[in-house]
C-alpha cells in the first residue's frame, strides 16, 4: 500500500454499511429504513422550493431548525447542534472531547462505526462486553474520555434501564454520548439527562422514524459548553439548505411521526409474536428491527436462504453476533412476505 497514506488509514478496516440495491424485486429489510414515506408536509415543501435559492450558501448555524428543536425539547438553541446525519456529530464528539492517543469506550456489541471513528483519529477503542444475553452491565470506571452509549442498542434492539444509565453518567468523569437513533420506537428516552447533567450529550437522527435517511440529518442536545466545542470544529456549511428545510417540515409534523411509529411498533410486535411461536429466539425490541435466532438454520445460512428468496436481512459475523440476524420492520405486506419464507 502507498506509504504516503497515513499509517492509521492504511491499517483501517472501514465501516461496512448494509447492502444497498437498485433491484426492485429485492425486499430490503437490512438497513432499518422506514417503510413509510416522509410527512406530507415534506412533499408540499419540495413542490414550492425556489431553484434559484440553491446558488446561495445555507445558514451555517441552521438557526430556524435549531430554534424549532429547542422548542421541541424545551431547551435553548445554544444547547442544540445540527449535523450531516448523527454520524457527523459522533465524529465531532470524538474530536472535541478525546485527546490524541486517548481512549473511548462503548458496549460490545453496538454500533460498529464507533471503532472506525476511533481508528481514524488514532484513538484507542476499548469495548465493554455486554452480558451473556446482551443485557446491561455496569461499565468499569476508567480514565476514558468518552463513552458512546447506543440506547436502544443496535444491533441487539434492547433498551437499557434508565436508572442504570443515570447512575453511570453521574459517576463517569468523561463525556457520555447517548446515541438515540431509534428512540422514537422506544418506551423511554434520556433527553432529560442531556439537559440536566454536565457531561451528557444525546444524539438523534431523522433517518429512521422520520423517513429521511436520504437527506442525512441529525442533531445533538447537550450542555452549552460542550455543544459550543462542537461548533468550533464542524464544517462551515455542514447541512445543506434543502436538508434544513426538509428536516424542519418533517419535524413540524409530530402527529404524522406518531402515526407511523405506532404502525411500525404494532407490526414489530405481531412479527415478534409469530416468530416466537415458530421457535425463534427474539430479543425484546425497542427499535424498528428485530434481533433473532432461528431454531433451524445457522444465522449465515438463514441470511443466504432469505437472499435467495429476494429478501435482504443483516448478518453480523463475529463471536458475539454471528448466531443472529437483524430484520428491519417493513410495512405489513412486506413483513407477511418475510414470514412466508422464514423457515
Amino acid at each position: 500500500m502507498n506509504v504516503r497514506i497515513r499509517q492509521s488509514v492504511r491499517e483501517l478496516k472501514p465501516y461496512t454499511p448494509g447492502e444497498q440495491t437498485r433491484d426492485p424485486s429485492l425486499l430490503k429489510l437490512n438497513t432499518n429504513e422506514n417503510p413509510y414515506p416522509p410527512s406530507p408536509g415534506v412533499q408540499g415543501l419540495l413542490s414550492t422550493l425556489a431553484v434559484e435559492d440553491l446558488s446561495r450558501y445555507p445558514d451555517p448555524l441552521s438557526t430556524e431548525l435549531r430554534g424549532f428543536l429547542s422548542e421541541l425539547h424545551a431547551c435553548k438553541p445554544e444547547n442544540v447542534i445540527v449535523g450531516n446525519g448523527s454520524d457527523e456529530l459522533l465524529l465531532l464528539c470524538l474530536r472535541a472531547f478525546v485527546e490524541r492517543r486517548g481512549t473511548i469506550n462503548y458496549f460490545d456489541p453496538s454500533y460498529s462505526l464507533y471503532a472506525v471513528l476511533a481508528a481514524i483519529e488514532d484513538v484507542a477503542a476499548i469495548p465493554v462486553p455486554l452480558g451473556e444475553d446482551f443485557q446491561w452491565v455496569v461499565p468499569p470506571l476508567t480514565n476514558t474520555s468518552l463513552f458512546f452509549l447506543t440506547n436502544p442498542n443496535s444491533p441487539t434492539s434492547i433498551l437499557y434501564p434508565s436508572d442504570e444509565i443515570v447512575r453511570f453518567c453521574g459517576s463517569f468523569n468523561g463525556v457520555v454520548v447517548i446515541d438515540e437513533a431509534y428512540v422514537e420506537f422506544a418506551d423511554t428516552h434520556c433527553m432529560h439527562l442531556a439537559k440536566g447533567l454536565p457531561n451528557v450529550i444525546v444524539t438523534r437522527t431523522l433517518s429512521k422514524a422520520y423517513s429521511l435517511a436520504g437527506i442525512r440529518l441529525g442533531y445533538a442536545v447537550g450542555p452549552a459548553d460542550l455543544i459550543s466545542a462542537l461548533y468550533k470544529i464542524k464544517d462551515s456549511y455542514n447541512v445543506s439548505r434543502l436538508t434544513q428545510e426538509v428536516g424542519l417540515a418533517a419535524l413540524r409534523d409530530q402527529e404524522y411521526l406518531h402515526k407511523i411509529t405506532h404502525a411500525i411498533c404494532s407490526t414489530r410486535e405481531r412479527i415478534a409474536d409469530e416468530l416466537v411461536t415458530r421457535g425463534y429466539t427474539v430479543f425484546p425490541s425497542q427499535t424498528n428491527f428485530l434481533w433473532i435466532q432461528s431454531p433451524r438454520l445457522p444465522a449465515g445460512d438463514l441470511y443466504r436462504y432469505l437472499r435467495e428468496q429476494k429478501i435482504l436481512v443483516r448478518h453480523f459475523p463475529g463471536k458475539r453476533t454471528g448466531d443472529y440476524v437483524r430484520v428491519s420492520i417493513g410495512n405489513d405486506a412486506e413483513m407477511d412476505r418475510f414470514l412466508a419464507y422464514a423457515p
